[in-house]
């Protein structure tokens, strides 16, 4: 069941994909249709699921999901995943790498590896403040306050000394 995502409590839960590339505007408009189909039809042994999504930066795709009407099942993280994987093949995309690192350079999103983004806080080319995605949070609340933060306030920091 898609509802609009700000409708969504703060205790919902969240699950976000990060891209290795943005994706175009006709990819979005493609993207966009599918998540709102698979989100439509989203169920858990056979109970609708309520849940929306957000694309950010043309290059996040954030699910949330409303745990207090219908919880997540191992089932329905399954067809989740297998839905991202095809998206992956479907875009030539990366999705499901979590060995990455997203951060701001102005307002563009760079992306690194976690090896290239560590050599890059011991060259000082990032700081403690420059601002990361911190894909690690778990429910809308931590998404909407902790995501987006300096590093120094986020797991990455300890690359930051």
């Amino acid at each position: 069941m898609l509802i609009p995502f700000n409708e969504l409590p703060d205790s919902s839960r969240v699950w976000i994909y990060q891209a290795n590339r943005s994706f175009t505007e006709t990819e979005l408009e493609e993207i966009t249709s599918r998540l709102e189909q698979f989100i439509t039809a989203w169920t858990a042994h056979g109970a609708n699921l309520k849940a929306s999504f957000e694309i950010r930066y043309k290059r996040f795709i954030i699910i949330a999901l409303d745990q207090e009407l219908n919880a997540a099942t191992g089932c329905s993280i399954d067809a989740s995943v297998n839905f991202i994987q095809k998206l992956e093949k479907d875009f030539n995309v990366d999705l499901l790498d979590k060995m990455n690192v997203s951060y701001k350079q102005g307002e563009y999103v760079a992306y690194k590896s976690l090896i290239d983004f560590r050599k890059m806080a011991k060259e000082k080319a990032v700081s403690p403040n420059t601002i990361v995605f911190n894909n690690l949070v778990n429910n809308k609340a931590e998404y909407l306050n902790d995501w987006e933060v300096p590093a120094s306030d986020s797991w990455h920091n300890r690359f930051i000394k």
